[in-house]
């Protein structure tokens, strides 16, 4: 994994980045980002009826989202203007959670000029490991066109 840290952009503040959650998915699970720091990026999402599954615990697609939230996320502010999609997201869940809220942070695996890998381990609110997961971005040199 990559332990270069590296600088986000110039003027990136978390409120910009959770203006754009508005309308969107991540408004509706409530994610919220909450740190930029040196080499990584990190948000909380809650864990309540907008996110359980019917047995009453966080639900596995749940956190999917918020991993590919934070790594599409992090991968945007580092691809120089250019758009980044999903290519492939993977996710391991390790423990049940009921209540509360569960944290992810994105760390770059990989910054390259057609591709990124990013690394997202999402933890409940006492730092114990909930799920790890994967994504693999591309980068794209304009957004792809809105549908319609």
């Amino acid at each position: 994994m990559s332990t270069a840290p590296h600088a986000w952009p110039e003027g990136v503040t978390l409120d910009l980045l959770n203006a754009r959650n508005r309308g969107t998915l991540m408004e509706a699970l409530g994610i919220e980002f909450i740190e930029l720091g040196d080499g990584f990026m990190r948000a909380r999402m809650p864990v309540d009826a907008r996110t359980y599954q019917p047995y009453g615990l966080l639900h596995g697609g749940a956190s999917v989202a918020l991993a590919e939230t934070l790594g599409s996320s992090a991968g945007m502010l580092m691809a120089g203007g250019n758009a980044v999609v999903g290519l492939e997201i993977n996710a391991n869940h390790l423990r049940a959670v009921r209540h509360g809220e569960v944290i992810g942070t994105a760390r770059p695996i990989h910054i390259g000029r057609s591709t990124q890998v990013w690394a997202i381990e999402i933890a409940d609110q006492d730092g114990k490991p909930v799920c790890i997961s994967r994504i693999t971005l591309a980068v794209l040199p304009q957004p792809p066109a809105s549908g319609g």
